[in-house]
Parts: structure tokens; C-alpha cells; sequence
């Protein structure tokens, strides 16, 4: 393994244990030959992989299924160790288990089968993308090591969504092994959680609606990586390169970035979820013993709701026990000072934001009896190709390349520099995320009035609910939750009908905002498109070359400041908010999404986003203005009023600067 340390759940100091401690000393082969003695499932008869295979084609369901289609057929981690470990493997005996990480690198999958041996636990059972399948020698080791490949998209074929769910729940009924999946779905290529995928999980849940078995038990896993191998590659996906072929002469051909220092990684399993108590009230059971358990049935309603919420609910507590390093704090500071900023400075403010980061719930690990000065150091020198430091100032590492540059040349350079370091920043966005939409929403809002503001707020997170995942129904918690983190910090104060900023708390708001700018600023730039450039109906691959050349040449004529407006991922999400909010539908014309586009619907949307970033240019153009006087700046005023008559009040200033 590349890393220096893969952290597992202990009871000692800082809560985490070095797995890799052990392997130190001793071989590689002694290792892999070691006793391996697990724990099966209480219920199960151990069988093999060929009698799975062979009880899910002679399954009633899939005869049936079959029969209906023929016409169409053509590592640091978490809590205690004892205790995670202990319930681990208790959960595994008693009923089946569901390991449930989140997806950042092509080395999940491997890391946690690796801690599983290491513990004695069941290797788990994997659901893989089907590419990896094709790589020869590899392709096989993965399905002899557990892994089953699946589609990315299954669309109709309803033969084969029958054969996948009938192995999903053969395994989970006979108690075969932990079942292993992305609740995302994919790996995301800018390291912020993505929205759930909701078929595994409808497969997973079934035997248990269906009184094959009395409970699952969920186990959320968050692995977080100091460095990640595959940073540039990740970056350069977002800007539009394609992704390289996955095969075994390229995995060969890539294995000189083992030799790289990547740092350390933390493997934090949460506590096992019962699908039993969090069914209680909720789900009526008997539409399942209306139906024989062999026969396919569509979910209802409010059993898609019930598995919607529950996945978001999943990837909050996967985002929950996500480990932080100083680089992430790093990132953060250094992608809102983008033309480089003093050490000195950056080290202050690295500080003060792990402060505000630890008061709002985060892990953080900071080794202790290090000096800060060092911490962050040694954070710069593991990220050397993201950042340098000359003269005491700090910049972003931009690639080199033979020959002139031209200018659009330029532009993805700087881009994929700032996407590397983004990525980094997107781990702990998550920390800041309610009480930043929070902080916006006071700034726009018309009053101090906590239903104003929290109208702003619900626009806010509708808007951003692709790019910071959300749980739905659950606005007004979210508001509550984003305000009490804000006030048991001292920066706001509440009423019973106001809220406002505190004299002390005008950095955090000021600060707060300028995290979420990047994402306001990247949403008004393609709504500017698809209002001003765009014809009524596009296809999706033509959109992300025409909107990639739009905004470059935004960029290069200085029109827009925000390099993150080219990922790729971040075009998509816009599209994806608009279909939700009814200002773009959706069809299937030749097997390709089109998008017909309501311009008018865009625009309204386009005008009330407008409206924040005009009042935060009007900040920053102030503060600006009363440090060049030397004065202090009403800011708590100006940040929370944004009616005409306030802004008129401070005209003069504005019109002299």
C-alpha cells in the first residue's frame, strides 16, 4: 500500500489504530497466508460460489420473470475498536449484513476487504462496475475475491434487472457473505457526495419486506484519504479528457505512483443501522403478503420515499464521520485566494478555520505534539503537486508543458490546478454547508425576519441539492440545524421572529459565503448560456462542448473569475436542478438525453441568484473601500440588509469607490 498509515476503529488516544502497524513487520506472503477464521451467518449453510449461481437461475422469481419476457428477448478509523469490531461481527451472525462506503478511489473496494481479513470478518461480496470486468488476469482476481460486475445503466432490460436482483437478494436471504455497494453509485470525480442510486438499495431491502428475513443490518463506512492517487487523472475527467481505458497493461504501466507518498487514510465504520427499527410506523407490510414472494412487485409510493430518504440519510452519516487533515482547512483558504496568498496569513487563517470547523462537529486530525508551523508543512510538501511555496507566499501548481502556451492552453491549466485543490476542498464542504447557505440567505434576504430568510434558505438548497446532497422533506431541520451551529458559535443571535449577525461574527459570515460563491457564480454562468446562447433544445453530449467553449472564452476575456465553472460534473448538476424545478424536461430522442429548455423559467431562477451576487460584490467592494479610509465597516448592516433603502444609504461610498 502507498500510504503511511491505514487507520481503523481503536479506544487509544486519537481513536484510531494502525492496520498497516502489524505488516511492518512481517512479509507481504506471510500475511496473505495467515489463518483467516470468520464468523457466518447464524442461519446460513456455508455454500459456494457455483451453488449461489446455480439457486439464483432456478429461482421461481427468475422463471417467472424469464417467462413474462420471453416476447421481448432479442486507513486511521473510528471509535472504539473493540467495540465496532464486536458489533461487526455480532451483526454478521445474526443477520445480514450491508457495508455501505462511500466512493472516492479505485482502492475502496480493496482497502476495506484488506481491514475485513485483517479482523477476521467475512470478505464481503462486491457489486463492481462492469469495465473492470474486461481487464485481463485483474478482472478474474476481483471475482475470485468477491466481486460481482453490474452495469451502470440497466434502462428496460427488465431479463437483466431480474437476474441482478435475484442474486442481490439470494445473497442477502441465505446469508452468503456482507454485501458491499456504492450508495452513489458511481466514484465521484470531485470527491463531494453524490446523489444516491436507488436500485441496489430497493434489492437489498426486499427480503426483509418480504419476511425472508427478520432484520439487515446498514453499516455506514466513510474512507477518507489524505492524498489521492488519482487527484490529476480526476481533475482532467472534470475538464473534458477522457477517462483512460481500464486495462491490465495500464494498471501495470501506472504502478510508479506507488512509489509517491500519499499520506495517511481513515476508515471509520459507523454503527450498524437496523432496517427493522427504522421501518417501525412507517411502511404498512401487508401489500407484500398480498403478493407470492416469487412474483415481482413495483414499490409503492411510500416505499420509494421511505428508500430515498433512508440512502440520503446513509451518505449524511457517511459525511458525518468523515476524517479531516490540515489540507483540507489548506484548500479551502487557498481557493479564495486564488493569486496566492502569504504563508504567515495562511497559516492564521488555516487556524481560525479549525476552530470554526471543530465547533461545528468535524473530525479533524491534527497530530498532536507537532508544531502547527510543521502540520502544515508537512501537508505542503505531501501535496507538492498542487502547491508550492516560494518566498514565503503560497501558490497553485500549474502543470508544464513543451512549447508556447496558447491561451486556452493557459486557461486548462489553471484549471485543472484549481480543480486538484477544489477536490480537496469538496471533503470538508459538507462541515460548512447549512450554516453557509444560512449566512447567503441572510445576506439576500429583505429583512432580518427568520420566514424571510428562511425562504431564501429553502431556494438556496433546492438549487444546490445536487452539489451538497440533502435529505428531502427535511429544509426546516436543515435551517435549524445551520442556525444553531451559527449561534452556539456566537456568531448569530435569534429572536422569536428575527435573526441577526453578531458584532464578533461578521468573519464567519463573510467567510461562509465565500464558500459557496464558486457554485453561485458556475450555476449564473451556464443559466446566462442557456438564456443567451443556447437555441430551445439541446442534446447532452453537444451541450458540454458548447458550454466547455463558452465559458472559456468567459474566462479568458476576464467575464468570469471562477475556474470551477468548467467542471463538467458542475454543468451537469445545473441541468439536474432546472429538471427539478421545472424549468428543463427531459426526453429520449435516439437513444440520447434532449433537453428542451424554458427560457423564461430559466431566467426567473437566473435573476433571483443575480441578486446574491450583486449584494456580495457590493460587500467585498466596500470592505475594499474602508480599508483603503482606514475605517470600520458597518458590515452586520450590509450583510443583512438588502432592501433599496439601505443599499441607497450606502451609495456615496460605493459610487466613490
Amino acid at each position: 500500500y502507498p500510504w503511511r498509515s491505514i487507520y481503523t476503529p481503536n479506544a487509544e488516544a486519537d481513536g484510531f489504530f494502525d492496520v498497516l502497524e502489524e505488516r511492518r513487520r512481517s512479509s507481504d506472503l506471510s500475511y496473505a497466508f495467515r489463518t483467516f477464521n470468520p464468523q457466518p451467518y447464524h442461519g446460513a449453510t456455508p455454500i459456494s460460489a457455483a451453488a449461489l449461481n446455480r439457486m439464483v437461475l432456478e429461482s421461481q422469481y427468475l422463471s417467472y420473470v424469464i417467462q413474462e419476457s420471453k416476447p421481448s428477448v432479442g486507513i486511521h478509523s473510528n471509535a472504539a475498536l473493540n467495540s465496532v469490531i464486536i458489533q461487526l461481527q455480532q451483526a454478521i451472525q445474526e443477520y445480514p449484513v450491508i457495508l455501505l462506503p462511500n466512493h472516492r478511489s479505485y482502492m475502496d473496494f480493496l482497502v476495506l476487504s484488506y481491514i475485513m481479513f485483517t479482523y477476521d470478518l467475512s470478505i464481503p461480496v462486491i457489486a463492481a462496475g462492469i469495465p473492470l470486468m474486461g481487464m485481463k488476469l485483474i478482472g478474474e482476481m476481483f471475482r475470485r475475491s468477491g466481486a460481482f460486475f453490474i452495469r451502470r445503466a440497466i434502462g428496460s432490460d427488465k431479463l437483466y434487472w431480474a437476474v441482478l436482483s435475484e442474486y442481490v437478494r439470494t445473497i442477502v436471504r441465505t446469508g452468503y457473505a456482507p454485501l458491499e455497494f456504492y450508495v452513489e453509485g458511481l466514484r465521484s470525480r470531485t470527491l463531494k457526495s453524490l446523489t444516491p442510486k436507488l436500485g441496489m438499495l430497493h434489492m437489498v431491502l426486499e427480503p426483509f419486506f418480504k419476511g425472508e428475513v427478520f432484520d439487515i443490518s446498514l453499516v455506514p463506512i466513510s474512507i477518507s484519504y489524505e492524498r489521492l492517487l488519482e487527484e490529476s487523472l480526476l481533475a482532467h475527467e472534470l475538464l473534458g479528457v477522457p477517462k483512460p481505458k481500464e486495462t491490465t497493461g495500464a494498471l501495470l504501466k501506472a504502478r510508479t505512483v506507488l512509489k509517491e507518498d500519499y499520506g495517511c487514510m481513515h476508515v471509520f465504520f459507523g454503527n450498524p443501522v437496523s432496517v427493522r427499527d427504522l421501518v417501525e410506523g412507517k411502511i404498512n407490510h401487508i401489500q407484500y403478503n398480498l403478493v407470492p414472494r416469487d412474483l415481482p412487485t413495483k414499490p409503492s409510493k411510500e416505499m420509494q420515499e421511505f428508500v430515498s430518504g433512508l440512502a440520503h440519510m446513509i451518505i449524511r452519516l457517511q459525511e458525518r464521520n468523515v476524517v479531516l487533515s490540515a489540507w483540507n482547512l489548506m484548500a479551502v483558504v487557498l481557493l479564495q485566494n486564488l493569486q496566492g496568498i502569504d504563508l504567515d496569513l495562511l497559516t492564521h487563517k488555516t487556524l481560525w478555520l479549525r476552530r470554526l470547523a471543530l465547533r461545528f462537529g468535524a473530525h479533524l486530525r491534527w497530530p498532536k505534539n507537532v508544531s502547527d508551523s510543521e502540520v502544515m508543512s508537512s501537508s505542503m510538501s505531501l501535496h507538492h503537486s498542487v502547491v508550492r511555496c516560494e518566498r514565503g507566499r503560497v501558490y497553485l501548481v500549474e502543470e508544464e508543458g513543451p512549447g508556447p502556451v496558447t491561451q486556452e492552453e493557459g486557461v486548462f491549466r489553471r484549471a485543472a490546478a484549481v480543480l486538484m485543490c477544489a477536490s480537496y476542498r469538496n471533503q470538508a464542504v459538507h462541515v460548512f454547508t447549512r450554516p453557509a447557505m444560512v449566512a447567503v440567505a441572510m445576506t439576500t434576504a429583505a429583512s432580518h425576519r427568520t420566514d424571510d430568510i428562511f425562504h431564501h434558505f429553502t431556494f438556496l438548497l433546492e438549487l444546490f441539492s445536487n452539489e451538497l446532497v440533502v435529505i428531502p422533506g427535511q429544509a426546516l431541520q436543515d435551517f435549524e440545524e445551520g442556525c444553531s451551529l451559527l449561534q452556539e458559535s456566537g456568531v448569530i443571535g435569534r429572536s422569536d421572529e428575527e435573526i441577526y449577525v453578531r458584532d464578533n461574527g461578521q468573519e464567519t459570515i463573510i467567510f461562509l459565503r465565500a464558500i459557496l460563491q464558486p457554485f453561485i457564480e458556475s450555476y449564473q454562468v451556464v443559466f446566462r448560456y442557456l438564456c443567451e446562447e443556447s437555441s430551445q433544445t439541446l442534446r447532452e453530449k453537444t451541450f458540454s462542448t458548447n458550454i466547455r467553449s463558452f465559458i472559456m472564452k468567459l474566462l479568458i476575456s476576464g467575464d468570469v473569475q471562477s475556474y470551477e465553472c468548467l467542471s463538467s460534473d458542475l454543468q451537469k448538476n445545473v441541468l439536474s436542478a432546472l429538471l427539478r424545478m421545472a424549468a428543463v424536461t427531459k426526453t429520449k430522442v435516439d437513444d440520447q438525453n434532449e433537453f428542451r429548455v424554458n427560457k423564461s423559467a430559466v431566467k426567473r431562477i437566473w435573476d433571483m441568484l443575480s441578486k446574491i451576487i450583486f449584494v456580495l460584490l457590493f460587500v467585498l467592494i466596500y470592505r475594499f473601500y474602508c480599508k483603503l479610509k482606514g475605517i470600520s465597516a458597518p458590515l452586520c448592516r450590509v450583510m443583512c440588509c438588502t432592501s433599496s433603502s439601505s443599499l441607497q444609504v450606502m451609495g456615496g461610498p460605493l459610487r466613490s469607490v
